[in-house]
């Protein structure tokens, strides 16, 4: 799953096909590209950190310097553009096949632009995904296998269940990468400890 990119169409594939490979090399990975507007459009990033620990302000810093530079060279606009980047959060987008995997077992709602079995609109438990299509345990008991080239959106109900887990992970990694939190929460290097 490595070259695992969110699935986008026209200039937000153009967008993220140029900035995956500078992002990557940071230590970043692209969740979402998404344009809005139009006489001054926006480029909304969202990205997370390959190591799987939460991104903060100075990692979206980060990722902004180096994302703006590249589209200055790539110049995907004619005229004046904004550039905004942000954490995926934890109610977030599921737009790779390696969050749907990471994250099954959490609710998920999933917004078709094509109906499938004459729904636009699912709810359920992720069960995963792989290239073509993502399972879901509907709320009824049943479940079913969504075409990925047909989804519109789909991203995580943020739930009692979801933060717990999201709190845990960031407490392991934390543990993993040899840090703790002091006093005031911040995070702090073992090895800048007295």
């Amino acid at each position: 799953m490595e070259d695992d990119l969110p699935l986008n169409e026209g200039l937000e594939a153009r967008i993220t096909a140029a900035i995956a490979p500078t992002l990557a090399s940071m230590g970043y990975e692209i969740v979402r590209v998404q344009i809005q507007g139009k006489q001054t459009p926006t480029v909304q990033i969202m990205a997370d950190r390959a190591d799987g620990r939460l991104i903060g302000v100075e990692d979206c810093e980060a990722i902004s310097h180096a994302v703006g530079a590249v589209l200055d060279v790539d110049d995907p606009f004619t005229g004046e553009w904004n550039l905004e980047v942000s954490s995926a959060g934890i109610d977030r987008p599921l737009t790779r096949t390696k969050d749907w995997q990471r994250f099954a077992g959490q609710l998920a709602t999933v917004e078709m632009s094509i109906p499938f079995e004459g729904r636009r609109r699912f709810r359920g438990i992720a069960l995963g995904a792989d290239a073509e299509v993502v399972r879901l345990r509907l709320e009824d008991g049943g479940e079913v296998a969504l075409p990925r080239a047909d989804m519109r959106r789909a991203k995580l109900v943020l739930t009692d269940e979801l933060i717990a887990a999201t709190a845990a992970e960031a407490a392991r990694l934390r543990v993993a990468a040899g840090e703790d939190e002091d006093e005031d929460g911040a995070e702090t290097p073992r090895d800048e400890r007295n």
